[in-house]
């Protein structure tokens, strides 16, 4: 498939290629792109403590104890990447960048983890938001849809450098984590999934791929070969194979993550500096830059552009499939506690 003509970029977003930036360096550029939005530091007054109040997409607790920050999806409107969740994240990230930037050793941050979870039963997030994509293809809104995919960038960039801080990132996965959600997942430094939990980038099925940082992180987890033959293949995978591959740290039975996860951060509770000093060495020696996935990025759009109104409508048929059985979800989850 032919690609669109490259879109002309602006140099003090762009670094050179001759001079290779810092992590620093992206993290003030990202600043500089968002001047008044999703890292300028918050206007409101900060405090771990009421943090929860301040979202409607996602529910968070502080866990004084193990110092871990539970951020859970609520996905009220669809178990998706949606743009609303989207702009929570960045603005999350943005208070925890501004409450830990005096102190950036891993003995006195206040926050030594932060656990990615959803709140909806055996989803923990299915991608990106196709009925918006529907819609944007549609109506031959590319830079919308581009906005959209810079959005999910940014978001996945930010947890893979984890800020520029050493605290550790878990993803506690009980349920299905589906392209986007999969490719968020692998941001992580630990991952503990659910017995039941699927894994899996469904994409080919209308003919796209995950844009969003899937190859960049699989090729780093495991090789290009495979991350390619998981890629193309759009199967789901069980906890457990990923485990066996390297993919998922610890796998649980159903209804035991989170005791798990604590349980875990309890347990090695004084290797998590040294944890997140690696993570540090990893990133050194298995970088990922913004500008790759960036560029990844910018052929998706254009990919997704030139869909074809047969590939639209397999990707409405999953869209609706999606909300049907979050409807049926949010029932069995009322159900189980009235």
């Amino acid at each position: 498939m032919a690609l669109a003509q490259p879109v002309l970029r602006d140099p003090e977003f762009w670094p050179s290629k001759q001079t290779p930036e810092t992590e620093t360096e992206t993290l003030q550029r990202l600043r500089n792109r968002h001047p008044a939005g999703v890292f300028s530091h918050p206007q409101l007054p900060f405090g771990l403590s009421h943090l929860g109040n301040t979202f409607d997409q996602l529910a968070i607790r502080f866990d004084e104890q193990h110092n871990t920050l539970w951020c859970g999806f609520r996905h009220p409107h669809r178990p998706c990447f949606t743009r609303e969740l989207l702009s929570e994240i960045a603005r999350l990230q943005a208070h925890l960048k501004h409450l830990c930037s005096a102190q950036t050793s891993g003995t006195d941050l206040p926050v030594r983890a932060v656990v990615w979870y959803s709140s909806l039963p055996d989803m923990w997030n299915l991608g990106g938001d196709l009925s918006l994509f529907i819609q944007l293809i549609r109506a031959g809104a590319r830079d919308d849809l581009r906005r959209y995919a810079y959005a999910c960038v940014d978001t996945v960039y930010q947890n893979w450098t984890k800020l520029g801080l050493p605290f550790v990132t878990v993803a506690l996965v009980q349920g299905d984590a589906l392209g986007g959600g999969f490719e968020a997942v692998l941001t992580n430094d630990i991952i503990i999934a659910e017995r039941q939990s699927k894994f899996g980038l469904p994409e080919i099925l209308f003919n796209m791929f995950p844009g969003m940082g899937a190859y960049s992180f699989l090729c780093r987890r495991l090789d290009g070969i495979r991350a390619e033959q998981m890629i193309r293949s759009g199967r789901l995978y069980e906890a457990e194979e990923l485990a066996t591959m390297g993919l998922v740290d610890l796998v649980v039975e159903q209804g035991e993550g989170a005791a798990a996860v604590r349980e875990y951060l309890d347990r090695h509770r004084r290797r998590l500096a040294v944890w997140g000093a690696l993570s540090q060495v990893r990133r050194r020696c298995q970088p990922i830059s913004y500008e790759e996935l960036i560029d990844v990025t910018e052929i998706w759009v254009d990919t997704a552009m030139d869909l074809e109104e047969s590939d639209l409508r397999r990707m409405e048929r999953l869209a609706v499939a999606q909300c049907r059985r979050q409807a049926r979800a949010r029932t069995d989850g009322l159900a189980a506690t009235a």
